[in-house]
């Protein structure tokens, strides 16, 4: 029979045919791919024509498209709905794209014709945009260590293979440990929770095939747990067993691969000639060196930790009130913090939620984009690769623009988080390419026939992720390289982040917040409650998200660690990290930072991005508000159809007419 993924997609806007793919087609059609990327490659490296732009740089741009396409449905589909056999072909892979990755960078002919090309470049006659692909395609060569030789550069082969290995593992090791765990609870546990909380325990428990409720390690029903059961074992319960993810022993045990992966990112940065693997990762960012990242963190950091310690002494006093000796620990944070906020602000997470409804914040994340960028949404009934997932044509003036497919509720087979991916990424070299845009997210699914409610954080986080796809989805350039979210870390986030403002647009939520029962719109003293409230407890948030920051810079900028954790417990203890806040992402169980090397020294790249995104959104509000037709214009021009087409701090620069300060996202968190 025919390998569906080797064959022409008979099927709507060239969608991957899912219902015809299974894990058995994976293994040969990565093989039969990787095979002619391989001699794509080859063909370039080796022809005996002088290299020009189009036979050189845009003959690699091509040479590995149908391998893309391949492994564009197969790292969806792993990290989204994952299996033992996907989790095996992923360990498979790894070592083999490695090796294919290091076949092209080190390939001494192939890098002598682009080093000609860039060496020729004032005379080529290029465009800006392909000046600035031959820029970022010999700047990859170089920093991929196409200029070692002997012994490094076989080492520095070595080393890329064992990272991608190391990468998969701690993924897998995880998503081992979240699916794992469970804790089942009693009708007497119950007490005191909402019932959007027990209807999602409830719901949680039937689909782990318990009698009865239970608490998952999935944000969106634990986080929710602790803020509402006044039961405080099981809190501690569950909150230990949250931070304690990948470290728990045994063979999902992540500690080890942490240390190896640290001691190899700072051996290929000596190789390749920098000081450490921070100063390697971060001269390509907009933040180009790791002084200049400390600098903004610790500038954060002395704001919010006087604000989070403030705050800690109110909840202290609300826990001794209670009866409880001892002090306030990082388990009764969330409990305390959701009191306070109902005696401050009268905002009670029980009323709100049913106001945020899944399929209406849905709608609103779409109105927005019409109303900013022309964009039309029309549901498609197609086979997709879950039966949760939901697919979308987006078109402008009759014109298609991309597929977008919403994956949104948790399952134990799906990696914690939210991301957007892209099956396929715009382009124009070869033909017209649309792109089709993947957001995944981890929201509690209702029992059958119940609307999805969300959080405002919820809410939040899909406005976030379709951000992201609004920037692939209406990238406009020729070469996939720098398509969409090819930009800079520290850049890529300013769409996401950016997006989530409009969420807080009054207009946008009394059009959209349509309470699930009564049909009613948000009352206008809740919305004001709700706004009023935005920068409470910031001072956790930015403490928490802050000093993972510091201690990923910390690993990265200097001597790898022998001890991990004794190098975080040091950072912290450095920084005098509150007692009764924990790290957002405890070393074990930093995905970001370890499941591959993407955040690798630049988890900081969100704050950086928001230092933007805050300053992005005040041109609106000094402008003719938030869907001023001229700033949207630009916003799309200079930012979301750009991808990496130039310089972040150029388009940055071309859209709002300066760079920030960072007393933009001190503002913005109420830090002031």
């Amino acid at each position: 029979m025919t390998n569906p993924l080797l064959s022409d997609w008979d099927t709507p806007f060239q969608l991957p045919p899912f219902a015809e793919i299974s894990d058995d087609d994976f293994e040969a059609a990565v093989h039969e791919t990787l095979a002619s990327a391989r001699a794509a490659v080859d063909a370039v490296a080796n022809n005996p024509e002088a290299p020009s732009f189009e036979n050189t740089v845009e003959a690699l741009e091509l040479a590995d498209a149908d391998l893309g396409r391949v492994l564009g449905v197969f790292y969806n589909l792993a990290g989204a709905d994952s299996t033992e056999k996907r989790q095996e072909l992923q360990r498979a892979f790894s070592p083999l794209l490695a090796a294919y990755s290091s076949d092209v960078s080190m390939n001494k002919e192939l890098f002598e014709r682009v080093e000609t090309l860039w060496q020729q470049r004032d005379s080529l006659n290029l465009n800006d945009e392909q000046a600035r692909v031959l820029e970022l395609c010999r700047r990859g060569f170089v920093r991929a260590g196409a200029q070692l030789e002997g012994d490094a550069r076989e080492r520095h082969r070595e080393i890329k293979a064992r990272l991608a290995v190391l990468g998969t593992e701690f993924g897998q090791n995880l998503l081992a440990d979240e699916r794992e765990w469970s804790m089942p609870l009693s009708e007497d546990d119950l007490e005191g929770l909402p019932d959007f909380v027990v209807a999602a325990a409830r719901s949680a428990g039937e689909a782990l095939g318990h009698d009865g409720p239970a608490v998952t390690l999935s944000r969106s029903l634990i986080v929710p747990f602790l803020q509402f059961s006044p039961r405080r074992e099981l809190r501690k319960t569950a909150f230990e067993a949250w931070v304690a993810r990948g470290a728990n022993g045994g063979e999902t045990d992540n500690r080890e691969i942490t240390r190896e992966t640290l001691e190899l990112r700072a051996e290929r940065a000596a190789l390749l000639g920098y000081d450490s693997y921070a100063a390697y990762k971060l001269e390509t960012e907009m933040a180009k060196t790791p002084e200049a990242v400390h600098d903004l963190l610790m500038q954060v950091w002395n704001k919010a930790k006087p604000a989070a310690e403030a705050d800690a002494e109110v909840l202290a006093e609300m826990l001794a009130k209670d009866g409880i000796n001892g002090p306030l620990e990082a388990w009764d944070w969330f409990y305390y913090a959701e009191k306070r906020r109902l005696a401050e602000h009268d905002l009670d997470e029980a009323e709100l939620k049913p106001y945020f409804q899944l399929d209406r914040m849905i709608e609103a994340a779409f109105d927005c984009a019409n109303r900013l960028f022309g964009l039309e949404a029309r549901a498609l009934d197609v086979p997709l690769y879950h039966p949760d997932c939901r697919a979308w044509e987006f078109t402008r003036n009759g014109e298609h623009i991309a597929v977008f497919i919403g994956d949104y509720f948790a399952r134990a087979s799906k990696r914690s988080g939210a991301w957007c991916s892209a099956m396929r990424s715009q382009k124009k070299l070869g033909g017209d390419v649309r792109p089709i845009v993947v957001n995944v997210c981890n929201f509690a699914k209702p029992p059958e026939g119940e609307p999805a409610l969300l959080s405002y954080d919820d809410a939040r986080t899909l406005f976030h992720e379709f951000g992201h796809a609004l920037h692939q989805m209406l990238s406009d350039v020729t070469y996939e390289s720098i398509s969409g979210t090819s930009v800079a870390r520290d850049f890529v986030e300013l769409p996401s982040q950016l997006y989530e403002h409009w969420l807080e647009v009054p207009e946008v939520l009394e059009k959209h917040a349509i309470h699930a029962e009564t049909g009613e719109a948000i009352p206008a003293d809740l919305m004001k409650r709700l706004l009023d409230a935005q920068t409470y407890n910031t001072g956790f948030a930015t403490v928490e998200y802050v000093s993972s920051a510091l201690v990923d810079l910390a690993f990265h900028d200097g001597p790898a660690p022998k001890d991990t954790m004794a190098r975080q417990a040091e950072v912290l203890d450095g920084i005098s990290m509150p007692y009764a806040i924990r790290m957002r992402h405890a070393t074990p169980g930093f995905a970001h930072v370890f499941a591959g090397d993407g955040y690798a020294s630049a988890y900081y790249s969100y704050m950086w991005s928001e230092v933007m995104d805050a300053d992005a959104f005040k041109a609106f509000e000094e402008g003719e508000g938030p869907f001023d037709p001229a700033l949207s214009k630009r916003l799309e021009e200079h930012i979301l159809s750009a991808g990496g087409s130039r310089d972040p701090e150029e388009l940055y620069r071309a859209f709002r007419g300066r760079m920030p300060s960072v007393d933009a996202l001190l503002e913005g968190r109420g830090l002031l």
